[in-house]
């Protein structure tokens, strides 16, 4: 009798903790596809690197991976050019819709800089983004209220700022006009 009350006990301590909101197999599957459509053509930008869809991307990543990579969140890059005047030594970039530029040194990356689109742009078929409420467009407070965030005095480049010790940008007006990580052709 005591087995039957611990049996009876014991299913009705498990039946208490389904909430019946449990997704079924099939309903798993289906969020985990919806979740991935969005990730794969979404381009996170980060001070070590860039993500792009499910691929992670640390600066010294490939430049055939990190472009390959960009182009199936983003499309096609728009195009491509050398810098070798820049004082961090030459550099190869590449565009992409979304305001998005490259660096690579020696087939390497190195920095990235997201800026608003360009006349004659391509649309990107996916988004490209900066984590937290900082993005290119955002109004001056959101930039100004973001933890890291302080200016740069003294720069020649215009109203620059800093959100941390790796990420940086540009306000012209009252909206953030750039932000970029590594190494940049800026002359100063």
């Amino acid at each position: 009798m005591r087995m039957a009350y611990l049996a009876i006990a014991g299913a009705v301590a498990l039946a208490g903790c389904d909430s019946g909101e449990v997704p079924s197999p099939a309903e798993r599957q289906q969020g985990e596809a919806a979740q991935s459509t969005v990730a794969a053509n979404t381009v996170e930008l980060r001070g070590d690197g860039l993500s792009a869809g499910a691929e992670s991307f640390y600066y010294a990543a490939g430049q055939a991976e990190v472009e390959a990579a960009l182009a199936k969140a983003l499309g096609a890059s728009l195009r491509s050019g050398e810098n070798p005047e820049c004082g961090a030594g030459r550099i190869t970039f590449t565009d992409f819709a979304g305001g998005l530029t490259v660096h690579f040194q020696q087939n390497r990356l190195v920095g990235w800089n997201w800026h608003g689109v360009q006349d004659g742009d391509a649309a990107p078929t996916g988004t490209v983004k900066l984590p937290g409420e900082v993005q290119v467009g955002s109004a001056r407070g959101v930039a100004e209220a973001a933890t890291g965030f302080a200016k740069v005095e003294g720069s020649t480049l215009g109203e620059e700022f800093a959100l941390g010790d790796k990420i940086g940008g540009f306000i012209t007006g009252d909206k953030v006009e750039m932000l970029y990580a590594g190494t940049q052709c800026f002359f100063r």
